[in-house]
This record gives C-alpha cells, sequence and structure tokens, in this order.
C-alpha cells in the first residue's frame, strides 16, 4: 500500500529528482527545444517567403509572357498589315507594267500594221504605174505609128518642159 500511501520521505526525494530534472532540462533541453523551435519556425517562415516571392515571379512572369504575347501579336498584325500593303503595291506595279507593255504592243503593232499598208499601197502603186505604163506603151506604139504624130508628140513634151522652166 506504500504506492497509495506515499511517505514524507519517497515525496521528498521525487521532489529532489523533479527539481534535478527539471532544472537539468531548463538548463539544457528547454534551450534547445527552443532553438529547434524556432529553427523550424524560421524554415517555415523562409518556406513561406520564398511560396511568395515565387508566386510574385510568376505572376510578374506571366504579366511579362502576356505582353510579349501582346507585343509579339501586334507586330504580327503590322506585317500582316504590310504584306498586305506590298502585296496590293506589287499588283499595282505589275498592272502598270502590263498595261505598259500591252500599249508598246499596240504601238509597235501599229506601226506595223501603217508600214504595211504603205509597202502595199506603194507596191500598189508600183503595180498601177506599170499597167498604165504597159497600157500607155501599148496606146503609144498605135499612135506613133505615124511620123507626124511622133513629131507633134516631142513638140508638145519639149512645150511643156519650157513652161515649167
Amino acid at each position: 500500500m506504500e504506492l497509495f500511501t506515499p511517505e514524507f520521505g519517497l515525496i521528498f526525494w521525487m521532489f529532489v529528482a523533479f527539481a534535478i530534472l527539471f532544472l537539468v532540462l531548463a538548463k539544457w533541453g528547454w534551450p534547445a527545444i527552443m532553438k529547434m523551435i524556432e529553427g523550424r519556425a524560421d524554415l517555415i517562415d523562409k518556406g513561406v517567403e520564398y511560396a511568395q516571392n515565387a508566386k510574385e515571379q510568376l505572376d510578374h512572369a506571366r504579366e511579362e509572357a502576356n505582353k510579349y504575347i501582346e507585343e509579339a501579336r501586334k507586330q504580327q498584325a503590322e506585317m500582316l498589315r504590310d504584306a498586305d500593303k506590298m502585296k496590293t503595291q506589287i499588283i499595282e506595279e505589275a498592272r502598270a507594267a502590263a498595261s505598259k507593255e500591252a500599249q508598246k504592243v499596240m504601238d509597235a503593232a501599229k506601226v506595223s500594221i501603217e508600214q504595211e499598208r504603205k509597202e502595199a499601197e506603194l507596191r500598189f502603186r508600183d503595180e498601177v504605174s506599170s499597167f498604165a505604163l504597159d497600157i500607155a506603151t501599148k496606146v503609144v506604139r498605135n499612135q506613133m505609128s505615124d511620123q507626124n504624130a511622133q513629131t507633134k508628140l516631142v513638140n508638145s513634151l519639149l512645150d511643156e518642159i519650157e513652161n515649167k522652166n
């Protein structure tokens, strides 16, 4: 029954052991435990701070990425506008060049047609004059078979030449 009713000596020695244990723990144990708890708290605080910094950096990176994406979209739109302008300009230049070339071809064709018309006209005149000379030769031969007609023709031609001079 000693456990249920402890004696004064047992209580005294238990108190002394408790006090020594308390003093040893207070002197060396409690500071070590507190140091570990503070280290753990610092580690947790640093982890939270690191997580916040990481979140801020992520947000900043997202904003910067969005800014770059928006800038790239603007550049893309500008490039497309420039390409459209260049396409329109090239088409207009090609049309103008084609129009000039067509005009040159038309002018060359007109010149060629005019030259051929003149050549045909000259050939026609040559043929007509050749026919006229042939006809005149035949008519003059018929009329000049007589000596009086020949003399009369020569005299009239000489009179015309004198009148012109």
